[in-house]
């Protein structure tokens, strides 16, 4: 068996689980799922000029990742941001000054074995995701992000499991509710892929062939 390098097995409840190595609530709630806002993109340029402005010798990438980088594809209004440091776990050369800029630091953890940091900022609502070189989970949201800009189809999908997750009831959260569809769309994406083979990993009970046939 094969899989992209940026394969990860179908975790359902990941971001319950997670809930448990939080640090402190973010300062502003993500509000309701709205259509598309092209002030989203003007809303990144700003975050990212404070970053860079407040820690400029830090940065290596700042990245605009998520359903808000994704014209046409509605959204919570929080800007997602992928920033990489020299080390994320040197805490000291980041964390403070950004902090002092407005920044809430509300997770301390680690996504796909990489150690990971989550910010807030009140205005524009933002989630900053903190990462060291290398680490997987960037790579994917970048890749996510990108199939999305090109596949109408999954960018319709994806919007459709969005609504289907405001609209259930019960106390599943909100990113649990979209991780299936999530998964089946980067199966696609790394089925798609020229350079790296991909054997189909199909979740629990979905046949390899609905993948598989949904080629794009």
């Amino acid at each position: 068996m094969t899989t992209h390098p940026l394969w990860l097995s179908f975790a359902a409840e990941a971001n319950a689980r997670r809930q448990g190595q939080r640090i402190a609530d973010r300062q502003t709630p993500p509000g309701p799922v709205r259509e598309h806002d092209a002030r989203w993109r003007d809303d990144f340029i700003e975050v990212g000029r404070l970053i860079a402005d407040t820690i400029g010798d830090q940065v290596i990438e700042i990245r605009h990742v998520g359903s808000t980088a994704v014209p046409g594809l509605a959204a919570k209004p929080v800007i997602d941001i992928d920033l990489t440091v020299p080390d994320v776990e040197d805490e000291g050369a980041y964390l403070p000054p950004l902090e002092a800029a407005g920044f809430r630091l509300i997770f301390r953890d680690a996504m796909a074995g990489d150690p990971h940091r989550h910010l807030t900022l009140a205005r524009p609502n933002t989630n900053l995701h903190v990462w060291s070189p290398g680490a997987v989970e960037p790579l994917r949201h970048a890749l996510f992000t990108e199939w999305l800009g090109a596949n109408a189809s999954d960018r319709e999908r994806y919007g459709a499991a969005k609504t289907a997750a405001v609209e259930a009831t019960g106390g599943e959260r909100y990113n649990d509710l979209k991780a299936a569809a999530v998964y089946d769309i980067y199966e696609r994406a790394f089925l798609a892929d020229p350079f790296h083979h991909h054997d189909p990993q199909p979740r629990p009970g979905l046949p390899a062939s609905v993948v598989d046939g949904n080629r794009t």
